[in-house]
C-alpha cells in the first residue's frame, strides 16, 4: 500500500476496482484496511474492503478488495504529512508482500509509493523500494526500468549523487545493465529489442572534446561484449536526442546512466501512463512512476492511470516464463 499519507490508498481503491484490472489478475492488498476506507470515502466510492489473514483466503467478487490487514496506522493519521509511523508501515507491507512472493503465495508484487524521507525517520535506511526489495529478496544487483506507452528507460545507477554516479558507472556494470535489459525486453514480448545506450557527458563526448574520455573507458567495451553475444546495443548515444529517438520507434529501450538522464524524459513522455519495473529480482515486482504526492493526497485529486497500468504489466509480466 506504500505510504498511507500519501496518495497510495486513493489510487489503489479505483484501480483495484477497475475492469482492466479484474480481466488480468486476482489483486490482494498489503496495507490498512480502515486507510483504504478511508480512501473510499473521499473519493466516494461505494466498495466491501475486507480484512484476510492470506492471500488464498481472498474472494473476488465485484466490488471488493481484498486487503491483508496489518492494522499498523493510527486511525487519526493526518493525509500529506510526514510521518516516521507511516513510514514504518510502508516497510512492512513491502517486506510482508516480498516474503509472500518469495513462497509462491502471490505471483508478483505492485507497489504504491513510498516516501524516503519517511521511511528512513522509521529507521529503515534505504534509498526506496528497489533497494529495500532487492535486501528483502537477497539479491546483490538489480537495475530501475522505467515503461512509459512511447519510450522504456533502463537505468545503470539512480539513488546516488552525480559525482558518485560517474565514479561507480564501470563497464562490467554497465554490460549487467544492458543484459537485465534485455531479458526484460524480450520477457515483455520484443524478441529482438534494439537498446540505444546512453553517453555521459553531453553529445556523448563528442569524440573526446568533453569529459575525460568517459564513453570510451567506462561504456564502449561493455557494449562490444554484449554484442559479441547477439544483443543489439547502440551507441554511446548523444542522451539529448536518443530519448526523441525512442519515443519515434527507433529504440525499444534506452539506457540511461543515471537517474536524472532517464527520468526527466521519461516524465515527460508519459508519466500519467508510466510504471516502474524492478528488474533483476527473483520476484516480478512493478511500481506507479509517480511519488505520495503529499500536496494532493486526501483530496480526491490522484490519478489511478498509473496503478492500474502498473497492475496489468505485473500481471502479464507473472504469466509469462520465469527468466530469472
Amino acid at each position: 500500500m506504500g505510504d498511507g499519507a500519501g496518495i497510495g490508498p486513493e489510487v489503489i481503491v479505483p484501480a483495484l476496482l477497475h475492469a482492466d484490472t479484474l480481466r488480468g489478475c486476482r489483486p490482494v492488498v498489503i496495507g490498512d484496511a480502515y486507510r483504504l476506507r478511508q480512501a473510499a470515502d473521499i473519493l466516494g466510492i461505494t466498495c466491501d474492503i475486507v480484512p484476510v489473514d492470506a492471500p488464498a483466503q481472498a474472494v473476488f467478487t465485484p466490488g471488493r478488495i481484498n486487503v491483508v490487514d496489518l492494522g499498523l496506522l493510527p486511525a487519526d493519521l493526518p493525509w500529506g504529512a510526514l510521518s516516521a509511523t507511516a513510514g514504518d508501515a510502508a516497510y512492512h507491507y513491502v517486506s510482508v508482500a516480498a516474503g509472500l512472493a518469495l513462497n509462491g503465495d502471490v505471483h508478483g508484487i505492485c507497489t504504491a509509493p513510498l516516501n524516503k524521507e519517511a521511511l528512513h525517520a522509521a529507521g529503515h535506511l534505504y534509498p526506496g523500494h528497489t533497494e529495500l526489495l532487492a535486501h528483502l529478496t537477497g539479491v546483490d544487483e538489480v537495475s530501475m526500468m522505467l515503461s512509459t506507452p512511447k519510450v522504456k528507460v533502463i537505468h545503470v545507477t539512480t539513488h546516488i549523487g552525480l559525482i558518485d554516479a560517474v565514479n561507480r558507472i564501470e563497464p562490467g556494470l554497465v554490460e549487467r545493465t544492458v543484459r537485465r535489459g534485455h531479458e526484460a525486453m524480450v520477457r515483455a514480448g520484443v524478441a529482438a529489442p534494439v537498446i540505444g545506450v546512453c553517453g555521459i557527458n553531453p553529445h556523448a563526448g563528442e569524440n573526446g572534446l568533453f569529459g575525460y574520455g568517459e564513453e570510451e573507458s567506462k561504456i564502449v567495451p561493455a557494449l562490444e561484449t554484449v554484442r559479441g553475444d547477439g544483443i543489439d546495443a547502440r551507441g554511446p548515444l548523444p542522451a539529448d536526442t536518443a530519448f526523441f529517438l525512442a519515443a519515434r520507434g527507433d529504440y525499444d529501450l534506452i539506457v540511461a546512466m543515471y537517474h536524472d538522464q532517464g527520468h526527466g524524459p521519461v516524465k515527460v513522455l508519459g508519466i500519467e501512463a508510466g510504471v516502474n519495473l524492478t528488474v533483476g529480482l527473483p520476484v516480478i515486482r512493478t511500481s506507479v512512476d509517480h511519488g505520495t504526492a503529499f500536496d494532493i493526497a486526501g483530496t480526491g485529486r490522484a490519478e489511478a492511470g498509473s496503478m492500474v497500468e502498473a497492475l496489468r504489466q505485473a500481471a502479464e509480466m507473472s504469466s509469462a516464463p520465469a527468466a530469472r
